[in-house]
């Protein structure tokens, strides 16, 4: 096997300068051949330099137990969850970082190997729900760049919680036959930034959940998938809702849906170029709150959208 370098760099005063520490996780007990789990000395170096592929089963990171707060993560290589879904099938995340203030990460994969769990759910057999590959949550002043996601069980990037976060020149793939696999879940969040970005997913390309405010979201292409989507919003009382999101220079391709925007957009075959829906109740399930009037819906503005419906009705609204 080809070498592939793998750095965790903690910086200490967030440059590369004379008392940055390096660590290797090798020294600490991992493995470079892809299949012994290297969980535990991630976690013991925190940060390291290092060849090969890493199989991982469940890392957690706490802004509490890392001393540094800028931490800089260099990726070249792939970080694989176990091929078999059940073994993190019903854990929440597969990788988390909880409380950190400073975290920047630059290249390199994360690959869920969730195609077995996608071909279990289409099946309709009995499977786990699934793991996030990637979640921030309650955390500030995160980076990444010129990351891949991909081939999540469930959601491939989560970020809950968070402050001030920029997601740039990233890679979030899934094949379109996966199910609930958003590409990236913003909810609770403020100050985000997603730009020149590609998204393939089977779900979301963009998933804006309640509490989500000041999101912009620019030079993304996203198919396939369900587009952008704000919501699902009113499933609770006393939800807190949407504001401030800005949508500019995205081109959607063979996207189920396309998204509400105030500036340009490319649509390619969209089957439902604009759609705003008060009844939405995924596979007409029952626990659906059976309220069309939850969320009081004004001021929504389409311009400068251009492209081709892939059905006879291009502008869909369902209201109470």
């Amino acid at each position: 096997m080809s070498p592939l370098a793998i750095f965790f760099i903690l910086l200490i005063n967030s440059s590369l300068a004379a008392n940055t520490n390096i660590y290797n996780v090798q020294n600490y007990g991992a493995k470079s051949d892809g299949k012994t789990d290297s969980s535990k000395a991630f976690l013991s170096a925190c940060m390291g330099s290092s060849l090969g592929k890493y199989l991982i089963h469940n890392a957690y990171f706490n802004g509490q137990t890392c001393k540094s707060k800028a931490i800089n993560i260099h990726i070249d290589g792939t970080l694989l969850a176990p091929s078999d879904y059940n073994v993190i099938g019903n854990d929440q995340n597969w990788i988390k970082f909880e409380k950190v203030n400073g975290v920047s990460i630059y290249g390199g994969a994360f690959d869920g190997q969730g195609a077995a769990l996608w071909a279990c759910k289409n099946s309709n057999k009995n499977c786990p729900d699934g793991t996030t590959a990637l979640t921030f949550y309650n955390s500030k002043n995160i980076i990444m760049s010129g990351v891949t996601v991909q081939n999540s069980q469930k959601f491939q990037i989560l970020v809950d919680g968070c402050h001030n976060v920029k997601l740039q020149g990233m890679k979030v793939l899934a094949q379109g036959n996966s199910k609930n696999t958003d590409g990236i879940h913003v909810k609770l969040s403020s100050g985000v930034s997603i730009m020149k970005s590609q998204i393939d997913t089977g779900d979301d390309c963009i998933a804006i959940g309640p509490g989500t405010a000041n999101l912009w979201i620019e030079g993304i292409a996203c198919g396939p998938g369900h587009g952008i989507s704000i919501g699902s919003l009113g499933w609770k009382q006393q939800e807190l809702g949407v504001q401030n999101v800005t949508i500019k220079t995205v081109t959607f391709s063979g996207t189920t849906n396309g998204v509400r925007v105030k500036t340009w957009i490319v649509m390619v075959y969209v089957k439902n170029p604009i759609i705003i829906d008060q009844n939405y109740c995924p596979n007409h399930d029952a626990s659906c709150p059976q309220q069309s009037l939850g969320i009081n819906i004004s001021d929504v503005t389409y311009q400068d959208i251009r492209g081709a419906s892939a059905t006879k009705i291009a502008v869909n609204l369902i209201v109470a």
